[in-house]
């Protein structure tokens, strides 16, 4: 081997520098460990709220030791920051899709135009958009020049106003205002990206992720580590709309008539047949109104009025002129909202806009405020005006936050302040479309600009909410159009699981190479082992992120890694048997190895950038430790084991048989005829084909929510349940579309509904889990609370432990990409093969095969979806498994096709011979191999946790397929495709 001192060397740096990275994940644990142990130490469970004052503690602890030398050339806080990435699924957390609405951005370009072909472009796109995989911009585009008539883009009620003065005039073409207004709405995204960055930044979670998609307007964010889910989910779509009112007072004699008004004309749209002796008409004051119900009365009186009947008298002295159960703020508000509600108002209140109190935390009553508008509806102070917002504490040392305004609104607040002054009216301050408090001003104008939000706040809150107005308002709303929740106490389920499934394949793997392979075994397993360094070190310094499918990624390797080193071995044994010295048989093996190992590793490769290319999340962290693994094990199999080898074997008398006494002679003499079995294997491959494909058309596949849209939720309770009983009592609520199965242990359920899942919005599903806890609450121990049933809730290994909301359309999307990725690899792998054996024919052998292989495993999962004990529905870790089968299968076929290659172009054809030849002296690399990665599978299967049981299966009935179809459907189809040529060379 040439450059030996050279690649010595590399190996050693190399491995240096993976022990230099991991260092700094090895500190980290010690510490957060410690942190840990002080924490318990000082509050036990006994104490109230013990998790939260656990945890606060561990902060406090951590955040004092942030700055201190560790190890004298790091800190804490350095440390933190290149330790080893852990994906949701091992830490906990919170990853969303959020879809910036472009719609939003091109009404706000067009200064929210009425003209009636540009909104009539809206709807059209709108419809589109449902069904189109272009952008919501070329949607638009293309349905403005559908009905554009005379109208142009440039119009100055449309584009060219007064805000685009600057890029768009009226001469303008629409071919010149297109790219214009692409350049815009990119601008709009990067700032809502820039915005969510700054949110996040000071969210207070280690290892944020936030990145765009393409141009699609979607912004993927992850928090791992975030428990309070429902604060992060609001923070990430808040679309900051901060606003400041001037309120009517309580006294309006105008608001008292409107009321009232409102409240007759409900009744005789609610119950027209309702008659005025059936209740007394109340008083014109809206004090008099609200101030004499009694509560004796107040059910009926609800039933009656449905307006007046569910308002309660407004606190005296607060600028609020009434207040209501929260229950009933929803129903009031849609009243107040209805076109032939707000006709009745009169003409000098006309423009009035109600809107409720932000209500505290298990608060029963909110405040309802009047708030003076105009026709336009716009504020008196709109927040861009604000410069900075900190988080503080108000003179009673409650949680407020205290803002500064620029010169623009430092003028305009001692306006407004002036005017609430003398009109003793309050200020209510809004942020999205929520009062969060209605101060008056008692001693005349405040100049300065500077103003302060009190409430009933925590100071989570406070913080978040002068996070959110000093990073700014979105310049759009943005939905969660996908989200995935994992509480933490899953995440260290999940690090335990999956460690020893990584412990045993290894174990398993290691123990085999010395078994099968002897002293030679032994290099091979110190390869490996350095092999697994490297991945974990690069994965470190790359700041990639580790996921549960990666470390089943990570297990995969070790197969292949093995693979390689059973190819070089099983090939020195055969140069040994020819009777070429120790040296020459030993480089000869490696060298006849190399190119099986290469095709095989680049087949698997590309199957994994396809991965990485159409997957997502988890399915990303699978294909990044796989493709890393491909490097190290082709580095660590070709060169390490091969230093170690001649750096043993160069010594006198030292001897190296690449076997065991009880393995050398197995698989040796073999002279099975294969292609003679292959019409009985075409049968047999046929009946299994149409089992497959009758039972994919009648019985169809379980899609998962990532295919069909719709929430998931994986719950578990402390006593097993029935999942009939439970789905049974869901679809009452929810409709009949709601499943609920066993996950694992029988106290521990997968639920799936696509109730209400068209609806985006945090509160949407806060009702849902709310809806859904008051219907299982029965199955939990007494005193458990919605607290402790939530994702990420205060009862660890209770209640919703992993949660999945897809909308309809990024359903499709995957659904679209998952096709692409299949399709796309079949085509890649197809074109690799050709180049590299010259002849279509083995390119229709392997395809052929890979089709086998992958209908076989849709059929078994077709036949058995509804009576295997593990989740077997069709997801995106699904699609990676039959990728990642067709990786595996084709590595089979093209180490076969190697060989095949080989022997004929030594010895010829003739007839068909030599090809069985070929594949007998490929058997034991291809069981070998097989066998080690089936063990290697099962060891994942069995002890790597619930959420890859399904996606272990399918691999493990592709890699018995794979090995089956590589040798009898692969080189048959090959063979038979090929008969005519091989018996024109041959004469025959």
């Amino acid at each position: 081997m040439q450059n030996k001192g050279l690649i010595r060397l590399f190996a050693i740096l190399f491995g240096l520098v993976s022990i230099y990275q991991l260092s700094y994940t090895f500190i980290t644990n010690k510490l957060e460990g410690d942190a840990e142990a002080y924490a318990v130490s000082q509050i036990s469970e006994a104490e109230e709220d013990y998790v939260a004052k656990r945890e606060a503690l561990e902060a406090s602890y951590l955040d004092s030791i942030s700055d201190n030398t560790v190890l004298g050339f790091t800190s804490y806080e350095e440390a933190k920051t290149k330790e080893l990435n852990k994906g949701l699924d091992l830490k906990g957390g919170i990853n969303v899709t959020l879809q910036i609405s472009v719609k939003d951005i091109l009404k706000g370009l067009a200064n929210n135009t009425k003209n009636p072909v540009f909104n009539k472009a809206l709807a059209d796109a709108d419809e589109a958009s449902t069904n189109s995989d272009d952008t919501y911009l070329e949607l638009f585009f293309d349905a403005f020049d559908n009905i554009k008539g005379d109208t142009k883009l440039a119009s100055p009620d449309i584009f060219a106003n007064k805000g685009l003065s600057d890029d768009v005039n009226f001469q303008m073409t629409d071919d010149e205002v297109k790219p214009i207004i692409r350049r815009k709405i990119d601008e709009s995204i990067v700032s809502a990206f820039e915005v969510l960055r700054e949110r996040i930044d000071g969210f207070g979670v280690t290892q944020p992720n936030i990145q765009r998609e393409g141009n699609s307007g979607r912004i993927v964010v992850e928090l791992p580590g975030a428990k309070d889910i429902a604060r992060a989910q609001e923070l990430l779509s808040s679309t900051a709309q901060l606003e400041f009112w001037e309120t009517y007072p309580q006294s309006n004699q105008s608001l008292g008539n409107f009321l009232v008004n409102a409240n007759e004309r409900l009744k005789e749209i609610l119950e027209p047949e309702a008659t005025e002796e059936e209740v007394s008409k109340p008083e014109s004051e809206i004090d008099s109104l609200l101030s004499d119900v009694s509560q004796d009365s107040l059910d009926m009186a609800q039933d009656v009025n449905p307006i007046l009947g569910k308002l309660l008298p407004a606190n005296p002295g607060s600028h609020a002129i009434a207040r209501a159960m929260v229950s009933d703020t929803a129903e009031l508000g849609g009243y107040l909202r209805m076109p032939e509600i707000k006709r009745l108002l009169p003409n000098d209140i006309q423009f009035t806009k109600f809107l409720w109190e932000r209500p505290s935390k298990d608060a029963e009553v909110v405040d309802l405020y009047a708030l003076k508008s105009n026709r336009e509806g716009t504020p008196r102070i709109s927040g861009d005006v604000v410069s900075d917002a900190q988080d503080t504490f108000d003179q009673f040392n409650k949680p407020a936050v205290s803002m500064t305004m620029n010169t623009r609104g430092a003028k305009e607040w001692e306006e407004l302040t002036g005017d609430a002054y003398n009109n003793q009216t309050g200020i209510a301050i809004v942020l999205d479309n929520k009062v969060y408090t209605a101060p008056g001003v008692s001693s005349g104008p405040i100049s300065g600009g500077r103003s302060e939000i009190t409430g009933t706040f925590t100071v989570n809150e406070t913080k978040d909410i002068a996070n959110v107005l000093r990073a700014g308002k979105l310049p759009a709303s943005a939905e969660i159009i996908d989200s995935f929740v994992v509480g933490p106490s899953l995440g260290q389920e999940a690090i335990n699981s999956g460690l020893m499934s990584f412990v045993i394949a290894m174990l398993f793997v290691l123990v085999w190479m010395i078994f099968y392979y002897g002293r030679a075994g032994v290099f091979a397993d110190i390869a490996l082992l350095f092999n697994i360094l490297l991945i974990f070190g690069v994965l470190t310094s790359l700041g990639a992120v580790l996921t549960l499918p990666g470390i089943a990624g990570i297990v995969l390797t070790i197969g292949m890694s093995v693979d390689a080193n059973v190819l070089i071995f099983e090939r020195v044994k055969e140069e040994l048997e020819r009777g070429k010295g120790k040296a020459q048989a030993i480089a000869d093996g490696f060298g006849n190895a190399l190119s099986s190992i290469l095709d095989a590793n680049i087949t698997t490769g590309l199957t994994a950038i396809i991965l990485f290319i159409f997957g997502s999340g988890p399915i990303k962290g699978f294909a990044t430790t796989l493709m890393i693994g491909i490097v190290t094990s082709l580095f660590t199999a070709i060169f390490v084991t091969r230093l170690m080898i001649n750096a043993y074997t160069s010594k006198k008398g030292r001897r190296l048989d690449f076997s065991t006494g009880i393995t050398k002679n197995l698989f040796k003499n073999l002279s099975i005829d294969f292609l003679s079995k292959r019409k009985v294997a075409y049968i047999i491959s046929g009946i299994l084909l149409a089992v497959s494909i009758f039972s994919l058309a009648t019985n169809g596949l379980q899609q998962g929510v990532d295919f069909v849209g719709g929430r998931s939720y994986q719950i578990r309770f402390e006593q097993a349940v029935n999942p009939s009983e439970i789905a049974g009592d869901l679809n009452s609520v929810f409709g009949s579309g709601t499943n609920a199965k066993t996950f694992g242990a029988a106290n521990q359920i997968i639920i799936t509904t696509n109730y209400r899942f068209e609806e985006n919005g945090p509160e949407v599903d806060t009702a849902i889990l709310n809806e859904m806890f008051t219907h299982l609450q029965k199955y939990f121990p007494d005193g458990t609370t919605y607290d402790d049933f939530k994702p990420g809730g205060t009862a660890e290994d209770l209640g919703v432990l992993k949660y999945r909301k897809v909308g309809p359309t990024i359903a499709d999307d995957i659904k679209k990409s998952a096709i692409l990725a299949i399709i796309g690899s079949l085509a890649v792998v197809f074109l690799y093969i050709l180049l590299r054996f010259r002849k279509w024919q083995f390119s229709l052998g392997a395809v052929v095969a890979v089709f086998h292989d992958v209908m076989i495993v849709l059929g078994i999962f077709s036949l058995t979806g509804s009576i295997m004990p593990f989740n077997m529905e069709i997801d995106q870790a699904f699609i990676a498994a039959i990728l990642t089968v067709i990786g595996y299968s084709l590595n089979d076929t093209v180490v076969v096709f190697d060989r095949i290659r080989e022997v004929t172009g030594l010895k010829g054809w003739k007839g068909g011979e030599h090809i069985n030849l070929a594949l007998n002296s490929t058997l034991s690399r291809t069981l070998n191999t097989s066998l080690t990665t089936l063990i290697v599978l099962l060891a994942i299967f069995i002890f790597g946790g619930e959420s890859l049981r399904g996606f272990m299966f399918a691999m493990i009935v592709g890699v018995v397929v794979g090995t089956y179809s590589s040798v009898f459907i692969a080189t048959p189809v090959m063979f038979d495709s090929l008969k005519k040529k091989i018996a024109a060379a041959t004469g025959a």
